[in-house]
């Protein structure tokens, strides 16, 4: 695709390194940001650097926050009897859209993938289990229903077996193989509310 300019080609293949972007795609923002206003463009460029500089992980759940601890770990009405085990960031957006759980969370930053070189010592288990108190009830093990998904709630409930702590995942509302972030809202909330335990799943698989 022949450009006129090196700046919009440059842009495009900036756009282009996003997620799920073609370079149809990059050339359609590239020309929606040249059409902005002067002050329109600023506040994005700006928003982008916040992005990088003025973000966190919180020193708790590692979930993103713009505190040290996040306003999750940080509220008193939580319950810190309960901890939810999830991938990434959208997998807490997708959970707490349900408004059906009043727990705490627990971002792994990933899941073990022995092909991808990602292993335990990646990802944020060993802060898991140091976080675990005498209040800790019930860890819910909400992974991906995928076999890296599979493989780290396995990982995680034999690290935990020695533990005085019931370990559930969520009910499989969710279909095997689909990403929590793409289940809508009524499926996601009632397999966190039926939640069962993990040693029924493994017994089956």
């Amino acid at each position: 695709m022949p450009f006129s300019s090196k700046i919009i080609e440059q842009a495009v293949e900036a756009f282009t390194g996003l997620p799920g972007v073609g370079r149809k795609t990059a050339l359609r923002y590239v020309l929606h940001v040249i059409k902005q206003q002067e002050a329109e463009a600023h506040q994005l460029s700006d928003l982008i650097i916040k992005l990088k500089n003025d973000l966190k992980f919180c020193n708790i759940c590692h979930n993103i926050s713009e505190q040290h601890t996040c306003e999750i770990c940080a509220n008193p009405s939580r319950s810190n009897a309960l901890i939810c085990v999830v991938q990434d960031y959208r997998d807490v957006l997708a959970i707490e859209s349900t408004g059906l759980y009043k727990g705490l969370y627990h971002v792994l930053g990933g899941l073990i993938s022995p092909i991808e070189g990602v292993g335990p010592a990646n990802l944020n288990i060993s802060s898991l289990l140091q976080r675990l108190t005498a209040d800790t009830q019930e860890v819910i093990l909400a992974l991906n229903a995928t076999m890296e998904g599979e493989t780290t709630s396995f990982y995680i409930s034999r690290k935990l077996a020695n533990a005085d702590i019931h370990i559930s995942t969520i009910a499989r509302g969710i279909a095997v193989g689909e990403e929590l972030q793409y289940a809508d809202e009524v499926t996601l909330g009632r397999s966190i509310t039926n939640r069962v335990p993990l040693d029924t799943v493994l017994k089956r698989t």
